[in-house]
């Protein structure tokens, strides 16, 4: 696998988010120009899935799609660790879904949003020690 295609691609999904932000305060877009930022995005999916078909399992790929269901943000989050992480060398070999809940539980420990609850009590007028 070479980096350069996978590295190009993320840059082009970026570019292609940012201009989408960028262009939504502009509608005026061409049409035209619509249709190949479209194109471009479909191509750039495309290349994306088939670098996570070289790289997971056919099992892990079936627990991203159903994690994708559920939270797409996740998933995509997930993917695109294990892009960089087989970008960098790291991953010498396909993904199993052990691999990839182990995967998953180090996200949600790292991401686990702590909930803190303060009661504050307003005092009234009426409660004032006479």
């Amino acid at each position: 696998m070479a980096a350069d295609p996978e590295l190009e691609a993320i840059r082009q999904r970026r570019m292609q988010e940012l201009m989408a932000q960028h262009g939504a305060g502009n509608n005026r877009q061409d049409p035209e120009q619509q249709k190949v930022q479209e194109e471009a995005k479909r191509e750039a999916d495309e290349r994306r899935q088939l670098m996570l078909s070289q790289i997971l399992s056919s099992q892990a790929r079936e627990r991203i799609a159903r994690i994708a269901l559920v939270k797409p943000e996740k998933a995509r989050g997930v993917e695109d660790v294990i892009l960089r992480a087989a970008q960098m060398g790291q991953i010498a070999e396909k993904v199993s879904e052990e691999k990839l809940i182990s995967l998953l539980e180090q996200i949600n420990n790292q991401t686990t949003k702590q909930t803190k609850v303060t009661i504050q009590r307003r005092r009234s007028v009426l409660d004032d020690d006479d």
